[in-house]
């Protein structure tokens, strides 16, 4: 008898000790949905509803001239004559900037591939070669492509070839991640000679409250999300986003 009645109160305790876990599991489940649900809101220094945030500066669309100014996202072909290590193909960074072998990272945003050529010869011959033989070559300019960075499946470079929308472009990256914030897609854009950003929210798109946007050759779309913060501030803090609504803080 003694040894029914232990029984039983282990087997109690047992199951009281299963119903806590349960009860904690879903506690802690309810609690990370509600800071999941906190977390993916709008916000952020870059403005929603902009109404100036027009079409951008009309890009260069046939030949590229010789006054062509290096864009974030150009893919450079930098050739070093007999010197097969330093050549290739290299892609402007959304920084401006090019990393190469030997003299690492060299501003190329807004210099033409001449000036960039004489800047590039210019840190070659300080310390690594005698009388270089550079030549930069524009292999792709991504003033004909739209960007699509931050919280994507794919993300990249795209072609447009027409009227394109924001959801369009985003669909080419295959669409966003599980840890995407959709309430938050920033699009960076040149107008007026000046950088300038707005903010749009795709669930609201999605739902008709808010105008699809559509989007042209040279712009850049960050969607937020945990794998864009570093993105998003490196952005603010390099680049002079200005424009005629209120300007961004950074």
């Amino acid at each position: 008898m003694r040894d029914l009645i232990r029984l039983k109160s282990h087997s109690c305790q047992i199951a009281s000790a299963a119903a806590g876990r349960l009860a904690m599991l879903l506690l802690m489940t309810a609690g990370l949905a509600l800071v999941a649900g906190c977390a993916g809101t709008r916000g952020g220094p870059i403005p929603y509803n902009v109404a100036a945030f027009g079409q951008p500066d009309s890009p260069t669309l046939t030949t590229v001239s010789s006054d062509y100014k290096i864009a974030p996202a150009d893919t450079l072909r930098v050739s070093v004559f007999q010197v097969p290590d330093l050549t290739g193909d290299f892609d402007v960074d959304l920084m401006g900037n090019i990393s190469l072998p030997l003299i690492g990272t060299v501003k190329a945003v807004d210099l033409t591939t001449s000036q960039l050529d004489q800047e590039i010869t210019k840190k070659l011959g300080e310390k690594y070669l005698q009388n270089p033989d550079v030549n930069i070559a524009l292999k792709a300019s991504a003033r004909r492509n739209v960007t699509v960075d931050g919280s994507v499946q794919s993300p990249g470079m795209y072609p447009v070839n027409g009227p394109t929308t924001l959801v369009q472009a985003i669909s080419m990256a295959r669409g966003i991640t599980s840890d995407a914030n959709a309430h938050r897609v920033a699009v960076f854009r040149q107008i007026d000679g000046k950088r300038m950003a707005a903010a749009f929210d795709l669930y609201s798109i999605r739902k008709g409250e808010m105008k699809d946007p559509e989007v042209y050759s040279g712009d850049i779309i960050v969607v937020d999300g945990s794998r864009i913060k570093t993105i998003q501030n490196q952005i603010l803090m390099t680049l002079p986003i200005i424009g005629m609504f209120n300007p961004l803080i950074y």
